[in-house]
């Protein structure tokens, strides 16, 4: 994928927030987040592709230092919605994996997790897009609900709370998940990997066409916008154990 400032911003943005709890409690301040902002860019810059995002253009000094103002702003809203000097978290940046009985392995990293001195799991997740309307909370509680299976079939706990923060208008969407739920959830994560597992079989990847495909970068090679797939790699579908019907040397 091509980078952009929209995704790299939240990247920054997420690399704050995660900082932001190695200072003592009382130390975590707006001034203070606001200060982490440069260092951070100063580090994500040297990854590739990142710094041309703005030295391409006559304006890119103006347009950096609005972006990151932008960045500083996004965090500054994090601010009203928690109060970071009484949040101790057990995780940050946590990865969490768990190969179910099927074989299965689901793996994720979590923004951030808290345990309670009662044992009970708050899984939070920061978004620095806008909240969604109602009828698409169930596809955004979609990554939520992943982490909190994982942590259940790994720790024996519901999750209490799944959280995902809004910072671009400052808005939280809360969940609590029961036991009955993870296990449909389960099942829903089985029919896919069957699906894709399929799909692996055969060679025939389907294109679902939405409005996330606006988003893509891919169009050139999707039959959804008049192109072409590249070939199907079946000699390294082979190689790594998947079973296919498509000649590994027709293909």
């Amino acid at each position: 994928e091509k980078k952009s400032r929209a995704a790299v911003r939240g990247t920054l943005v997420h690399t704050v927030l995660e900082k932001l709890y190695d200072l003592p409690p009382a130390e975590r301040t707006v001034a203070a987040a606001r200060d982490l902002v440069d260092p951070a860019w100063a580090e994500l810059r040297e990854e590739p592709g990142v710094a041309d995002l703005f030295e391409a253009a006559e304006t890119g000094e103006t347009e950096l230092a609005g972006w990151l103002d932008s960045a500083g702003a996004l965090v500054e809203t994090y601010f009203r919605l928690e109060d970071p000097t009484r949040i101790q978290p057990e995780g940050r940046e946590e990865l969490v994996e768990v190969t179910l009985p099927d074989g299965l392995l689901l793996r994720g990293f979590v923004d951030r997790l808290d345990v309670a001195r009662n044992g009970a799991l708050r899984v939070v997740d920061y978004k620095t897009g806008g909240m969604p309307r109602e009828a698409f909370e169930a596809k955004a509680l979609f990554q939520m609900k992943f982490y909190a299976l994982v942590l259940w079939r790994t720790r024996g706990v519901v999750a209490a709370q799944l959280k995902l923060i809004y910072l671009k208008d400052g808005d939280v969407l809360t969940y609590a998940p029961d036991e009955a739920e993870l296990l449909r959830f389960e099942r829903t994560l089985q029919a896919i990997w069957a699906a894709i597992a399929k799909a692996m079989e055969t060679g025939d990847f389907r294109p679902n066409r939405s409005r996330l495909c606006s988003w893509c970068d891919h169009q050139a090679f999707c039959p959804s916008f008049g192109g072409t797939p590249p070939r199907f790699p079946a000699e390294a579908a082979a190689a790594a154990g998947w079973r296919t019907t498509v000649p590994v040397t027709a293909v």
